[in-house]
């Protein structure tokens, strides 16, 4: 008998779970949000209650001072909603705490992955594969163009202009959720051990992480180093510092930008970019592509991201697919 799903129905500002009256990853205030993970165009707060792994809900009391209400779901925790809806937090690989939302009720199972990547992290759990009827995947880099190198070979890159230029520095932008923290951890798992130097909007995030067991080593703040301290360092800030006044005391900088962005030429000639680095937190087309085959649902619903190309694949591979319009979500975490 066909099935329609009609008990999770997406609209513009989240997805509804109609017989729980919960959303997940809403963009406006609710009685009930179930929220994949902490960054700003999928967390938010002011709701009623919120239900996300205790790491989201860690960054989100961090960020948004978002904390009662909070109600904490660690992974592979199954929990009853109302309506007879159950729902599991299940690893996505994105950022710390993570998650995708695995929601159960009359016999069928629905994933809503939030942001995810199959890549290992040091700094988060990885992916895990779970079968479902429905898969709503993001598709944030979900054109063939995007096929992200391995992150050890930019990382060698950012780690070679450093050797090349010993009397300068290399300022590289990421967000300060997820992207800086994975690129120090990188950085440390290549073998760079020394003083990795940071602007101050990065400070309070990596403790953050630190404080749930991620080890990132030897982190200052520029405010507290001589510009002899910083020649030859590594440097890492938002973006936003990049040509900012801040950056003018910094030894000559060699300007690198981490994001999956930088495969796209003009993003990294509009930012001024020296050394771009393709690290993405996001899954890529082969990822995406690959992700439909491993779950193999019955259904795949696309969202926030490139969908025509994901459709026309699904299309091609004989995979019944839709496309979702919800609005709010951005490129915060690329």
């Amino acid at each position: 008998m066909p099935r329609d799903f009609s008990w999770i129905r997406p609209e513009p500002w989240g997805i509804h779970v109609v017989p729980a009256d919960c959303w997940i990853d809403p963009a406006r205030p609710v009685d009930r949000a179930l929220v994949t993970h902490g960054h700003a165009d999928h967390a938010r707060g002011g709701h009623g209650a919120t239900f996300a792994t205790p790491e989201t809900l860690a960054i989100m009391k961090l960020r948004y001072a978002t904390e009662e209400g909070a109600v904490p779901v660690p992974y592979g925790t199954r929990i009853a909603l109302p309506g007879k809806v159950h729902a599991t937090w299940i690893p996505a690989g994105h950022v710390l705490g993570s998650a995708q939302i695995l929601l159960e009720h009359a016999g069928e199972r629905i994933i809503v992955t939030g942001d995810f990547k199959r890549r290992a992290d040091p700094t988060c759990p990885p992916f895990e594969v779970t079968p479902c009827d429905v898969l709503v995947t993001e598709a944030t880099f979900g054109l063939p163009v995007f096929r992200h190198p391995p992150v050890e070979e930019e990382i060698a890159k950012l780690l070679s202009a450093l050797a090349a230029n010993p009397e300068r520095c290399v300022l590289v932008g990421a967000y300060a959720l997820g992207k800086a923290q994975r690129l120090i951890a990188e950085l440390r798992r290549a073998g760079h051990q020394d003083t990795i130097w940071l602007h101050g909007a990065m400070e309070r995030m990596c403790r953050l992480y630190e404080e749930w067991g991620v080890d990132l080593g030897d982190l200052r703040l520029v405010s507290d180093a001589s510009k002899e301290q910083l020649t030859g360092a590594v440097i890492v800030a938002p973006p936003s510092a990049l040509n900012d006044r801040w950056s003018r005391r910094l030894p000559d900088p060699i300007t690198a930008m981490a994001s999956g962005w930088m495969r796209v030429r003009q993003r990294a000639r509009q930012r001024m970019v020296e050394l771009p680095l393709v690290i993405s937190d996001h899954a890529d087309w082969d990822e995406l592509t690959q992700t439909v085959v491993d779950v193999n649902p019955a259904e795949t619903w696309i969202t926030h991201g490139r969908e025509e190309a994901m459709l026309r694949w699904c299309e091609l591979n004989q995979r019944k697919a839709r496309a979702l319009a919800l609005v709010g979500y951005e490129d915060e975490d690329d």
